[in-house]
């Protein structure tokens, strides 16, 4: 785990953006406006919602707790913010009307329908079980200064070029050229196989983690304008390293990290929690058939959404030396 005084690599899996997605549900309470039993009913739904009735559809009810949890829905969707009650009201009027329409005309029973109203299903439950297992074992602050603690410090960055060879014999032959008074940035543009050869070896400010061993230890060896006099060897070949300049670098303090830290444990206490439930599963891959054709997903709009997160390297130095 690395530190560049924020945390790198963060965001957390979809699972847990998921999680961030799906709106917070008060939990029922008996004779409240919250209150909810699951229960065979005679309308579509098998949630018995006691909340405030405020209209009837064809007499479906429309309540209190559907107009609140559609709300945080189309909060959570759009950047316009809430409308007001009256418009999330004929909305969901709207809805249920096309609802009932839909399910007369056997569209809900449609296979690509019935597989996305299912995957809702899934999403859903499997969203409120991770919430859960997350609220029955939050992080605690020990933790969060722990990791602190333990990755964030003072320390020193540098702003330093390289030149970047294959071969030791050319790397010796570059530094006798600058003892002979040869300029760095030129020697790097002609002869360095990296990326920054282009801009000089410019590898801009870095701190030591960002390199590999042998390379940040011999830029800390160096003295502001100096170069080093044999070749410094990586996996990524020989360098030629010369040191434009240091300083001191103070961090951010534990509470303005707090929140970045938080994420990462959370996203660990998902990981473990998946890796725990599959390890007490059976979980069969069935290969696919020669030659079968794809299902057929129909005309439904069905959208994939897919989470990445990225190590910010932040310098040509995380190409080359790390």
């Amino acid at each position: 785990m690395k530190f560049r005084y924020t945390i790198l690599a963060m965001g957390l899996t979809g699972l847990l953006s998921a999680c961030d997605q799906t709106p917070e549900i008060n939990p029922p309470q008996e004779n409240g406006a919250n209150a909810a039993t699951v229960s065979e009913t005679e309308n579509t739904s098998a949630v018995e919602d006691t909340s405030e009735v405020v209209a009837r559809v064809n007499g479906v009810p429309i309540t209190e707790a559907m107009l609140g949890l559609y709300s945080l829905q189309r909060e959570a969707r759009t950047e316009s913010g809430s409308s007001d009650g009256a418009a999330i009201l004929e909305e969901v009027i709207n809805l249920e009307l096309a609802r009932q329409k839909g399910e007369q005309k056997g569209v809900d029973e449609q296979l690509p329908v019935a597989l996305q109203i299912e995957q809702q299903r899934r999403a859903v439950i499997a969203t409120a079980a991770i919430k859960q297992e997350l609220a029955e074992n939050p992080v605690t602050e020990e933790e969060l200064r722990k990791v602190y603690d333990e990755n964030v410090s003072s320390g020193e960055e540098y702003k330093a070029r390289h030149i970047l060879v294959e071969e030791q014999d050319k790397a010796r032959e570059l530094i006798k050229k600058l003892d002979e008074g040869a300029d760095f940035s030129e020697l790097a543009k002609e002869h360095s196989t990296g990326p920054s050869g282009e801009s000089g070896g410019e590898l801009g400010w870095f701190s030591s983690t960002q390199m590999v061993e042998p390379f940040s230890a011999a830029v800390a060896e160096l003295e502001k304008g100096s170069y080093t006099k044999e070749p410094v060897e990586t996996q990524f070949g020989w360098h030629v390293i010369m040191l434009d300049d240091s300083r001191e670098t103070t961090p951010p303090d534990f509470e303005m990290l707090k929140p970045q830290i938080a994420s990462m444990l959370q996203n660990q206490r998902v990981q473990q929690y998946i890796a725990e439930l599959r390890d007490d599963a059976t979980i069969e891959i069935v290969p696919p058939v020669q030659g079968a054709a794809p299902a057929d997903s129909g005309d439904a709009d069905v959208t994939e959404s897919t989470t990445t997160s990225a190590d910010d390297a932040g310098t040509d130095a995380g190409t080359e030396a790390e």
